[in-house]
Parts: C-alpha cells; sequence; structure tokens
C-alpha cells in the first residue's frame, strides 16, 4: 500500500505516551499523605539509580503561538524572586517530608518552561544553589536546561555550568523567516549558533536543537534549509517533534489557515525528508521523533538497551521517582502520577497554606504499571514481550489492519514494529493503550498521529 494510502488510514488523534495512563485517563488522585508515602518507598529501594529533579519556571516575555507548554507571558520580571520564593517553599515542604531527598543520589536535573533563562543568571543561582546544597548528586549527575536564544546569554551559561550543569537545549523550531512570522517567533540562525558555539567553549558536553515538522507555511523546500543548517551547526542532539494541533487546548493556534497547515502525507514528508538529510548527515533515529551523533549518550543508551522515555521526552537515565516543583510540574513514582496545580496564584495560595499543591493525579493499578511497562518498551526499543497467549490472540486482532499493511508483525509472543511501520508507533501503542480502548474520548483530546 502506498504511504499516501497508510497515512489516510492511520492518521487519526493518537496519545503521545510520555505517561501511562495518558493524563486524560487520570483517576483516583492519591491523598498528600498517600503521595508522600510513595515517594519514601520509592527512594529507599531506589539503590544507585537515584533519583530525578524538574523544575518549571513557566514565564516567557512573548507568546509562541505553535506551543502547546503552560506558560505565563509578562515582560515584568519583577515575577521572579516571588516565584523562586514559591518554588524553594515548595521544595522545604517536600524536604520536610521527605527526608530521603536529602540521601538518595540526585541523577538529573532539568529545567524547563517556558522560559528557563527568563531569569536572572543570579536569580538561577538563587533558585538553584539551596536546592542543590540539600542534595547529594550522583556521581553521574547531569544537568540541563532549555534555553530561548533570544533570551540567553553567555552569563547565564556561565552561572549554570558553575553549578554542575553540562547539557542544554535550544528552541529552534524552524529557521524560515516566513514560518517564524506565522509562529510570532523571529530567531535569527545567528542567534542559535551563538549560543551552541558559548556551551561548546564553556565545556557543554551536549547541546540539543528542538525543531518541529508540521508547522504553518512550511514545505520541502524551507524544511531541508533548516535542516541542513543544523547539519552544518551540529549539535549533539536534535528533537525534530511533530506539531501538536490543538486549538481547543490552546486558542492561539486557531490563528492558523487550515490552508497553511500541511496535514497526512503531506506534513509526514516533511518529517521522512529530514530524517533522510540527518541519517545521512551521520545521526542516529532514537525512538520516535529523536536524533542523537553516535558519540551522545542517549545513542549510547540505546545501544545499551537503557533508553528511557518520561515527561521530559527521551532520556539516557531511568529513575524510579521523576519530582516536578513549579506551577504545573508533573511527578510521577512506580505506583502514582503528581501534577501540581497550573494557576500560577492557586499554586501560590496552596504553598502559602503549607499545602502540596495537588491539581490531580492517578493511582496505577496493577494493569496499569503492566501496560505502561509494554507501551514504555515498545515506543523506547520497537518491540516488546507480551504478557500471555491471550494478549498475543487479542493484540493479533486488535493489530490486524497494521499486520496486514506489513507495519507491525507478531512473532511467537513478540509485538514489533516493522521498519515501514515507525510513523505509525502510536498507532500500534494504542492496542496496548486498555483504558483508551475501553473508554474512547467523546471530544477532542490528543493531536493527530503523524
Amino acid at each position: 500500500m502506498k504511504f499516501s494510502e497508510l497515512a489516510k488510514k492511520y492518521d487519526i488523534p493518537a496519545p503521545r505516551y510520555t505517561s501511562y495512563p495518558t493524563v486524560p485517563y487520570w483517576e483516583q488522585t492519591p491523598t498528600s499523605d498517600s503521595w508522600i508515602e510513595s515517594m519514601r518507598s520509592t527512594l529507599q529501594n531506589s539503590g544507585v539509580r537515584g533519583w530525578s529533579l524538574y523544575l518549571h519556571i513557566p514565564f516567557c516575555e512573548s507568546l509562541c503561538t505553535f506551543c502547546g507548554c503552560n506558560t505565563s507571558i509578562t515582560r515584568n520580571h519583577e515575577v521572579e524572586i516571588p516565584y523562586i520564593e514559591h518554588v524553594l517553599r515548595e521544595w522545604a515542604n517536600y524536604l520536610e517530608r521527605v527526608p530521603e531527598l536529602a540521601h538518595s543520589p540526585l541523577q538529573v536535573l532539568h529545567l524547563g518552561g517556558g522560559t528557563p533563562t527568563f531569569l536572572s543568571p543570579a536569580h538561577l543561582q538563587k533558585l538553584l544553589k539551596p536546592i542543590l546544597a540539600a542534595t547529594k548528586r550522583n556521581s553521574k549527575f547531569e544537568g540541563s536546561v532549555e534555553v530561548d536564544p533570544r533570551r540567553t546569554t553567555r552569563a547565564h551559561l556561565e552561572a549554570l555550568q558553575e553549578l554542575g550543569f553540562s547539557r542544554v537545549s535550544l528552541g529552534v523550531q524552524d529557521l524560515d523567516s516566513e514560518v517564524q512570522r506565522v509562529i510570532h517567533r523571529n530567531q535569527t540562525l545567528d542567534q542559535t549558533l551563538a549560543i551552541t558555539s558559548m556551551a561548546r567553549e564553556l565545556g557543554y558536553v551536549s547541546t540539543n536543537w528542538d525543531l518541529i515538522y508540521g508547522l504553518p507555511l512550511q514545505t520541502l523546500g524551507r524544511i531541508e534549509k533548516t535542516v541542513q543548517a543544523t547539519l552544518e551547526a551540529r549539535p549533539d542532539r536534535i528533537a525534530l517533534y511533530s506539531f501538536a494541533l490543538v486549538p481547543w487546548i490552546k486558542p492561539a493556534q486557531r490563528i492558523f489557515k487550515d490552508s497553511d497547515l500541511p496535514v497526512g502525507e503531506e506534513k509526514r514528508e516533511l518529517y521522512e525528508r529530514a530524517r533522510s538529510l540527518l541519517t545521512q548527515g551521520g545521526y542516529l533515529e532514537i525512538g520516535m521523533d529523536h536524533f542523537a551523533l553516535p558519540s551522545d549518550g542517549l545513542a549510547q543508551a540505546m545501544q545499551r538497551g537503557e533508553l528511557h522515555r518520561n515527561f521530559m521526552g527521551y532520556v539516557d537515565h531511568r529513575t524510579d521517582l521523576l519530582l516536578g516543583l513549579g506551577v504545573s510540574a508533573i511527578s510521577e513514582t512506580p505506583r502514582h502520577f503528581h501534577q501540581n496545580e497550573k494557576v500560577l496564584k492557586l499554586y501560590e495560595q496552596r504553598l502559602v497554606a503549607g499545602e502540596i499543591p495537588t491539581h490531580r493525579g492517578h493511582t496505577l493499578s496493577s494493569e496499569d504499571q503492566e501496560s505502561r511497562e509494554q507501551i514504555l518498551t515498545l515506543m523506547t526499543r520497537w518491540e516488546v514481550e507480551l504478557a500471555s497467549p491471550s494478549q498475543v490472540a487479542e493484540l493479533r486482532e486488535m493489530l490486524s489492519e497494521m499486520i496486514r499493511d506489513r507495519l507491525v508483525e507478531i512473532q511467537g509472543s513478540r509485538l514489533r514494529i516493522l521498519p515501514q511501520g515507525k510513523p505509525f508507533l502510536r498507532n500500534a501503542c494504542m492496542a496496548l493503550d486498555r483504558r483508551l480502548r475501553a473508554k474512547q474520548p467523546q471530544t477532542k483530546v490528543f493531536s493527530q498521529s503523524l
């Protein structure tokens, strides 16, 4: 079957599976006591694996209209100190209730947003120093930060490097001026190259460029130029994300005209062209939408069979506890998911009241845990062992169309994504998603699979 026909057939709304169950299917939010106990027991049993910390900085000076993140748009930098104080209050609250955080090895610290470098270099250190002073870092500790090259200075990178940060991810999206105009993100190649060079000069071991395919006005010619410029810069990692069109969640996306948006086969051609150029240029394809040079830790983790996926995307270290601090931040343990209040004022009010600022969460059943591991394995290794003969029979029936179309195969008890089926990985994962199968959403929830 031609790819155009496959695209029409399988380009349906599908989760991205950075978690399982996916957020719309969360239920049974854990109580504060249950969440604290889950963290403590996880750390007590984590051994040398350690734990991960995510800090969410929601502020941006301007709105990028493609963005699906939880952000707060402001040019008022007086918000920095109050927000830092609230995050540190949240950290102190956890440190008091979960003393194991101070003694278990911290493996990963990631700053995301928003724009983490919205904070001044001095304020970044004001936020990070108390946290790092209260923890024991793993010998292989990695600090990483997402930056906007338009808002980042050498002083930012120096301040973070002093604290042990060694990875930097640059938001690029697309380098074409017309695409940038419509997504409200004017950013020159020189700005991006300057921050990349600074990071390398300062000793950052890995640079990542975030690109997006499927943006309005994107064409094959335009994405080729963006990828060629990326190849010349040669970042260690590249994330090539599919544009998630979710105007029912992000109203700013309603400004895009349907006629300006590549969809279906046309959208996937953008990815395939970029993929071809990147692999010809020496990059290895990592899971879904990621690429890395063979020397990078992400590629090496894939080769070792240790690639992991969580709310931060593909990572080269798996930890059993991911603690998220800041407004809307998501945390997880083997038994629970937990998300903070998504509205900044509510987040602050809950902290002032001495509470854990829970917005929602989920308590995983044993069936959830089994499905999570299967989906995670398929997302990171392209194949997974099915649990029983009955599941094999069930999946053969559910995936019969994909099997006939030579997108997946089931050999014995092993489900495998075939090379031509890689674009449809999310579709295959849906067959392992028991909650989605039991209850299809009645409204628009997920972006398209391609």
